[in-house]
Formats: structure tokens, sequence, C-alpha cells
């Protein structure tokens, strides 16, 4: 076949699919559009899915008449005007902007007016062409319908999902922007029913209480940080270790305030949260990343979903240094939530869940005053390094867990896990600073090892004797086992060896070898569950682990205590 050039219409549909993959890709475009005009209330409706009819509105800057279907040409913009602006873009554009690509794939329909001028402009647009551009009478700001998405494209629509699928993706991308830009009042409409719908007050919280209900918001930290350097800055929420979900939808990541989709993002969040979380359990987050323009290329992408550093590691260092910070000083300790009732249930009284607003529950509009008023209330659980200042150890139960008394309540420390802590806090310092101890054996241990444990020796073998292991070769598949860390104190030290590689291997999945052997030796060093401790040395763990700097987690990011609120027992005995 020989080369030719593309008919204009041709060529149009195929650069439109770079953009306009479904509908939540012209709410997308549409909604970044009426955010760069400056809106301050957006309003997006939909119907089918978005696959019938969006129509996204708002209260922006509108388009002079005379631009308005200048608009809807290819390579037309009011974003930039040379190619130094590619450089350093401070809008939600720029790959190739939307109208041309929206109108070459559905029926459009646009309706505008500036603030300064009396009337409006209407125009309409099939297969790309004008068919009606007159003016009208339509308050200030910009409506954009578009109907009939790919039906002109049958090979195209078909590809598309359900229209309940389509939906949820654009209740998604809706969501992420209100949350992106908590000053500006986001309406959801679909299929006539009012979904979502945010204050447009400027508050972080409120709007995500909107997005994820009251009880997600009242478990989220603030997270406010900068750079040495003052350029790089992280703000927003994220979820306490407590609360926590099973996948990742419920990370929003933002770069001057674009919601993006980053591994290596994604990566540094899990980095941060490392030993707080249990395995395969993800935070919920909210987290903009301020930067300065010329140091992002948001260039990259056709849907502008992906962005590129100049100065990756900067920004991975700058969002894990934020997120670790703010767990350490603000981190509760988990609280224990019991059912309510109490007396009340027993006297005939239904009483509400208090962690949902009756405004949730109802449907009702509620006042913002009242809402920060119920998401402050009930008070948070302390935080270790709070709780742990003024602890009075009571006793032992099943010989696993010390109970103690303290701020608000009774506070329930495993002893295992909290052990563990202990120890591999120990001996990470240890070895930062000369080197694991060492305890010698009076004889030497023969270890025989499997491939994989033997793999594992050859790969780490100066890792393990600075971490105080003593190890020759003894024959095939056999070492001598000469010298052990002298944080050891079980029996066994062959066996100790083999737990230690097994469960380094196993740790390796999420840590660094370092941190999986001191994480391995603290395990099988520490106190065991169903051991009896003597009051002296409850005591004595308890004020170890108050000097950790992260007492809140075991190293495999178990919680090492719980909190029974004062709240929570009176409610139970019926004292209130």
């Amino acid at each position: 076949m020989s080369i030719q050039v593309l008919e204009p219409h041709v060529a149009a549909k195929i650069a439109a699919g770079e953009v306009v993959e479904r509908p939540s890709s012209v709410v997308k475009e549409l909604v970044e559009n009426s955010l760069d005009a400056g809106a301050s209330q957006i309003t997006v409706e939909m119907q089918g899915g978005g696959i019938e009819l969006i129509r996204v509105t708002d209260n922006g800057c509108g388009i002079p008449a005379d631009q308005v279907e200048t608009a809807f040409q290819r390579h037309a913009t009011s974003k930039l005007s040379d190619v130094e602006d590619l450089e350093s873009i401070h809008t939600l554009g720029f790959r190739g902007e939307a109208l041309p690509s929206i109108v070459s794939v559905a029926r459009v329909s646009l309706v505008t007016r500036p603030h300064t001028s009396p009337v409006g402009h209407e125009v309409h647009l099939v297969a790309g062409r004008v068919t009606k551009s007159r003016a009208c009478g339509c308050p200030p700001g910009t409506s954009v319908v578009v109907e009939g998405l790919f039906e002109s494209l049958p090979a195209r629509r078909q590809f598309l999902k359900s229209a309940s699928a389509e939906r949820g993706r654009v209740s998604e991308l809706v969501s992420r922007y209100a949350l992106a830009f908590p000053d500006r009042a986001f309406r959801l409409v679909v299929d006539g029913r009012n979904t979502l719908s945010t204050t447009g007050n400027g508050n972080l919280t409120e709007a995500l209480a909107s997005v994820y209900g009251t009880e997600t918001a009242r478990s989220m930290l603030e997270v406010s940080w900068e750079d040495a350097g003052k350029e790089y800055t992280v703000a927003g929420l994220i979820s306490a270790p407590s609360f926590n979900r099973s996948n990742r939808s419920y990370i929003t990541f933002l770069v001057n305030r674009r919601w993006v989709q980053s591994p290596m993002l994604s990566y540094a969040l899990g980095e941060s949260y490392h030993s707080f979380l249990p395995e395969k359990r993800h935070p919920v987050a909210v987290l903009n990343i301020t930067i300065p323009p010329a140091q992002v290329d948001v260039n990259v992408h056709p849907a502008k979903r992906e962005v590129r550093f100049r100065q990756e590691d900067r920004v991975f260092s700058t969002l894990q240094r934020a997120v670790r910070a703010t767990l350490i000083a603000t981190s509760p300790v988990p609280e224990i939530r019991l059912p309510e009732g109490g007396y009340a249930e027993h006297s005939g009284y239904a009483p509400r869940n208090p962690n949902v607003p009756a405004a949730f529950t109802s449907g009702e509009p509620q006042s913002s005053a009242s809402f920060l008023d119920l998401l402050s209330s009930p008070q948070p659980a302390s935080t270790p390094v709070e709780a742990m200042s003024s602890l009075r150890v009571l006793g032992q139960v099943q010989s696993t867990y010390l109970v103690a008394e303290g701020p608000d309540g009774v506070y329930l420390i495993d002893q295992h896990a909290a052990h563990e802590r202990v120890l591999f806090e120990k001996v990470t310092d240890q070895v930062s600073k000369a080197g694991s101890q060492v305890q010698s054996l009076l004889e030497p241990v023969a270890v025989e090892l499997s491939p994989a444990q033997e793999e594992s020796v050859h790969s780490n073998a100066q890792l393990l004797e600075r971490y105080g292991f003593l190890l020759e070769p003894f024959g095939e598949k056999t070492y001598l086992l000469r010298g052990i860390p002298s944080i050891y104190k079980g029996d066994g030290p062959g066996r100790a060896l083999v737990e230690v590689l097994d469960l380094m291997a196993f740790e390796e999945i999420r840590k660094t070898p370092e941190e999986a052997l001191a994480a391995s030796i603290a395990c099988h060093s520490a106190v065991r569950a169903g051991m009896v401790l003597s009051r002296q040395e409850m005591e004595e763990l308890v004020e170890q682990l108050r000097s950790c700097q992260t007492p809140h987690t075991c190293p495999h990011g178990r919680p090492t205590m719980i909190h029974l609120s004062s709240h929570h027992l009176e409610r139970q005995f019926g004292r209130t």
C-alpha cells in the first residue's frame, strides 16, 4: 500500500482517540477547562453512564463571542502562546486541547458568557462542523453538552464498558477533583440524582468526608511539609495506620493540584507506612506535591494521567519524609470499637452510630458548622508517645498481653510485638554505630541448609557477619556457626539461623536486606506469647517501648498496643 496523507476528518478521529477514550475522558477535559477558567462552582451531569449525555456547567470566566468557534479548531488554546510555555505549564493543560477531539466523536453544544458581557453566545457542532451559532441569554460562565459519544464510530463504542461501569469511572474522576480542589464547589448529578456535593469552602477534611464518609475523615492525619530548599512541599491528609484498606483505590496523588497516577509515588507512600501497616493493607491518602512547574513534564501522556519529574529522587524522598514524620508524630493508638449500646440499648433505645452524622444517613443537607462539630468528636486516641509517658502497668492477660492504665482509658500491649520493636531498634542502632555485638559459641554448631537458604547466605554473607552471625563452609550444604548476635537469648542457635534465613527471605519482599535481617533477628529473639513475665519485666518492657522511635508497631507492621477508651467503658456500663 502506498503512503498517503489522511483526510482531515479521518486524522481528527484518530487524534481524538488519544484524548477521548471514554466518557470519563470527556469529563476530565471539560472539568479541567472549567478549573483553568477560574470557576468556583462546577456541576457535572450525565445520563447513560455519560454515553448518552454529559453536561459540564461552570461559573468561570466564559469565552468571548468572537472566540467561541475558534475554540473548536485544532491547536487553538488560551493556555500557552510559544514553545517556551511548554517548559513551565501552570494550568491543567497541556497535551492537546480537548474540544476539537470531542467534537470529532460526538454532538456538542456550548453556551457561554463572559462576566463583562451583557449577552452570551451559543454554538452547536456535529461531526466537527458548526450547525448553529448565535447570541443568546445565559448566566455568566460556560456550559458544554456532549451527546451520542462515538455514535459515528460503532467499533469504538462497542469497546466501552456497561453504563454502570462508565458511570463509576466518571464518579471517581469528579471525586478526585473535588479532593484536589476543596476550594471549589463540585456537584455530580447521575441520571437526575445528586450523588456528590461539596461546599467549596476550602476545608479538605470536609471535602473528603463528602467523598468517603465521615468515619474516614475522622481517621485522617494532616500532612504539612517542605524540604530544605522550600521549593518542594507536601500537603494533604493521610489515614492513621489503624484505618486502612485492602487496595490502593483510596489514594489520590496530586502534582501542583493535577491528579496523576504514578507507580513511583505509590511506592514512596508504601515505604512511608513500612512497619506501620500489616502486609497487603494500604492507607487512605490525599496528597498534593507542589514543585516548580519547570521541574515536571506534564506532556508525556495523551490523557495527562502521568507526569515525568526532572528530580525523581528528590520527589520520592520529600514525599516519604513528609508522610513518615507525620505518622511518627501524630499517629494515634488503635482504638477498640465496641458495639454501641450498653444501658441505653437495654432500655429500648436504638442509639445511632456516632461515627455517621444524621445528615449523611438521611440524605438531607447539613451546615458546615455542625458537620465540623461532629467531625471533631469524640477526640481521637493519644499518640503512643503521649500515651506511654504516663502508663501504669496493671498486670498480664493470658500470659500474652500487658494491661496498663493510661490517658483516657485502658491500654493492651502485645508483649511479643512490643519486644520485637524494642529489639529491632536496638539491633539497627548497634549495627549503624559499630556492628552488632557477637556472642561466641563454646562449640561451633553444624547447620545444614537448603539450596534457597544457602543462596541467601552467599548473597548476604557480609551482612550476616555485620549483624553477628559468624559462619564458615563445612562441606556440601553445611556450615559451621561460630557466633550469633548477643541479643539472641533462646536455645538452639542452629535453628535460630535457619529460621532467620527463612524469615529474611520472606521479609525481603517488602524490606531492604538490612531491615529484613534485623526484623528476623528481633522476631526470633523476642519474648513469646504465653510467657509469664514478672511485674519488673513488664515495667521494663513498657519503659523500653516508650523510648523507641516508632513504638506504634512491630517491624512487621502489627500494632504493639490498642486502646479501650473511657468513653466506651462508660457506655458499656451504662454510665452515659
